[in-house]
């Protein structure tokens, strides 16, 4: 059976203590960060952000959708533990219409290369260095489609040199008159030798608005999970579509165990919060957002794909606004788990706006940022942390900007300038930064787990790429550690092999292989 989570007293966090609220200070006016998330109905969802290293000088670069302004991609020139600092480059990601942005090595050259998801075409982008990249459709096979894509994910299959990527579409831009069940098909880019192959139709389809491949039951193939918009489809529900090797994809059905789910599904967030080796996955919505958790996980066997929502329970659910004197309901956007206060409980951020002016949820909707306690349930501290903004957000995401072992962020906004906060927390805890590289294909080891040991439990996470909404982190993961002062740590990698647990010491940054493991300065 599951095991107990509530109750669960950590050697990292003193039984009884209070959970220690971040401090973030906002440096938009100041960070060199100059972008806004514009245009009309067309770009009402997506504005994603995208981080990678870009000119291999350890540090997460940025890159913005524009919507009807050309995406742009931002240099980190933050000095190491000081204010946050980026400048604007020239890069040939400068395309309108884009809606979501990625970063993944798609050649697996050492360099990382970009999709773009667009109004209209959507544009694989290969990266030649130093911040530059290039137009790969035609050479790479891959059909970037003429169409409203706003979820995307990708991972590498068994015995495949080539990712295989899934992009979602959202309605249909030319039934704007009625567009309600007008959702078009989404597509799986399979590899066909050293490119892509025709794309496969994934139907049905319901307005796609997240996507992520995640080994959900850990089984070593992974699965894609969909979450999708029910304000515009007819019939359709949260899906979860099985990938096995050589075969097409086929959905999850109800006598397999799946439940049928219907939200306003807008992002993914995974990570395994209760330590039982197997990812939790919250999904934002408008109102009723979850929390799932595998409902029972047999001894012998693997699970079946039953999940409870345990957001209420666990004081996640995130349905209204937590200050002011709007009582409607919130919209929430992005989502990604991240340790803000480095106690060793992963904490979470949840990016919330309204659609543009709908009457029934709130119009002044503040940012989430749920911080975890020792039983497992969260707190609401956006406000105290100073990251209760009311922007219409959208895409964020989380990342240690300026190397000091704390988690920065950067929401994207529409129709107003994107924001970044720097995390300047006083007595926060121990921390450690893995950055996962391997030889051959699938430089960057998606697909990968990293375990590190607390002494109670272990921290798991699996390395994906997509989820959230219209962007993700392609780099180093972080960990919280709380008061330890070093940690065993191993990696699971994407073929199954489990690295020997070695002792790192924490408040550093490693790299693994493999082969090796190395300290960054």
């Amino acid at each position: 059976m599951k095991a107990a989570f509530l109750g669960l007293c950590l050697t990292a966090l003193p039984v009884g203590a209070e959970v220690l609220v971040p401090q973030f200070a906002e440096e938009t006016a100041t960070a060199g960060v100059n972008q806004i998330y514009a245009g009309e109905w067309e770009y009402m969802v997506g504005g994603g952000a995208a981080t990678l290293d870009c000119n291999a000088d350890a540090r997460a670069d940025l890159i913005l959708a524009g919507g009807t302004n050309p995406a742009k991609l931002f240099v980190n020139q933050s000095p190491k533990g000081g204010a946050l600092a980026f400048a604007e480059a020239a890069s040939g990601l400068e395309q309108p219409g884009v809606l979501g942005v990625y970063a993944l090595d798609i050649d697996s050259d050492g360099v990382s290369d970009v999709v773009l998801l667009r109004q209209g075409e959507n544009l694989a982008m290969r990266g030649l260095g130093n911040c530059k990249f290039e137009r790969a459709n035609e050479v790479w096979g891959f059909d970037g489609g003429d169409a409203w894509s706003s979820a995307f994910s990708a991972t590498w299959e068994q015995g495949q040199s080539w990712p295989t990527l899934a992009v979602g579409d959202y309605i249909d831009r030319k039934e704007d008159m009625f567009p309600w069940g007008s959702c078009t098909d989404n597509w799986l880019h399979r590899p066909d030798g050293l490119k892509f192959g025709a794309p496969l139709p994934l139907t049905p389809s319901f307005c796609a608005l997240s996507m992520l491949f995640t080994d959900w039951n850990r089984s070593g193939t992974p699965s894609l999970r969909v979450s999708n918009d029910r304000e515009y489809y007819k019939g359709g529900q949260e899906q979860l579509w099985h990938l096995e090797p050589g075969q097409p994809p086929r959905l999850f059905t109800e006598a397999e165990g799946w439940k049928r789910l219907r939200i306003w599904g807008m992002g993914i967030a995974s990570q395994d919060l209760n330590f039982d080796g197997f990812p939790e996955y919250f999904l934002t919505s408008m109102a009723d957002n979850k929390l799932q958790t595998l409902a029972e996980i047999p001894a012998d066997g693997g699970p079946k794909p039953v999940f409870s929502d345990v957001a209420f329970a666990r004081h996640a659910i995130a349905q209204r606004p937590y200050i002011g004197d709007d009582l409607n309901p919130s919209t929430g956007w992005h989502a990604q788990f991240e340790d803000v206060n480095n106690d060793g409980l992963t904490d979470l951020f949840i990016a919330k706006g309204n659609v543009d002016a709908m009457p029934d949820f709130a119009l002044k909707d503040p940012n989430n940022l749920l911080l975890q306690r020792e039983d497992g349930s969260f707190e609401e501290a956006g406000d105290r942390a100073g990251v209760a903004a009311m922007g219409l957000s959208r895409g964020a995401a989380l990342a240690d900007f300026n190397a000091d072992g704390l988690i920065d962020l950067v929401v994207v906004n529409r129709r107003e300038p994107a924001q970044l906060w720097r995390n300047t927390t006083q007595a926060a805890g121990h921390w450690l930064s893995v950055q996962l590289t391997q030889d051959g294909v699938n430089r960057d080891a998606i697909g990968a787990w990293v375990e590190v040991d607390m002494g109670s439990h272990i921290q798991r996470r699996e390395i994906t790429l997509g989820g959230g909404h219209a962007g993700g982190i392609l780099g180093a993961r972080h960990f919280g550690l709380g008061g330890l002062a070093s940690v065993p740590v191993r990696v699971i990698w994407p073929d199954g092999t489990a690295g020997a647990w070695q002792d790192m010491a924490a408040d550093s940054t490693y790299v693994i292989s493999p082969s090796a493991v190395r300290a960054v300065p």
